[in-house]
């Protein structure tokens, strides 16, 4: 189920300058940086970047694992990180993504004259295509 705030518990290893970062409820999700405040947003961005992409596909969410059930070893640390997907999610979907399209060259040249922001062209020419009033 798609929810606006997760909290999952994340074991961070720190071993020679690097740290590591697994989710034990999130395989593949596996982060890492050089040191603790990076290491801390890398586990958020990749965190929030997994959900969504476990939401877009449909796929079931699972409880995240008390954090009493988990065993560090002892260069590892259990970390409680959070993340409010409403913020993520708007980041995601508005994103400037590159298209490539061809127009005669005439009608680039009389366009590049006349100063055309060709990418508000195409997404105004869309809105309107599709019935969006945005």
């Amino acid at each position: 189920m798609r929810k606006d705030h997760y909290i999952f518990p994340a074991i961070f290893d720190f071993a020679d300058n690097r740290i590591s970062i697994e989710f034990p409820d999130l395989p593949g999700c596996l982060p890492c940086a050089n040191d603790a405040q990076k290491a801390i947003n890398n586990a958020k961005e990749a965190m929030a970047l997994h959900l969504y992409r476990l939401e877009q596909n449909e796929d079931d969410i699972p409880e995240p694992t008390p954090i009493t059930k988990l065993r560090p070893e002892q260069n590892q640390a259990i970390l409680l990180i959070e993340v409010l997907m409403p913020v993520y999610r708007n980041a995601i979907e508005n994103r400037a993504v590159k298209k490539t399209l061809t127009i005669p060259k005439w009608l680039n040249d009389l366009a590049e004259r006349e100063k055309v922001n060709f990418s508000q062209v195409l997404q105004d020419a869309l809105k309107t295509s599709l019935g969006i009033n945005k």
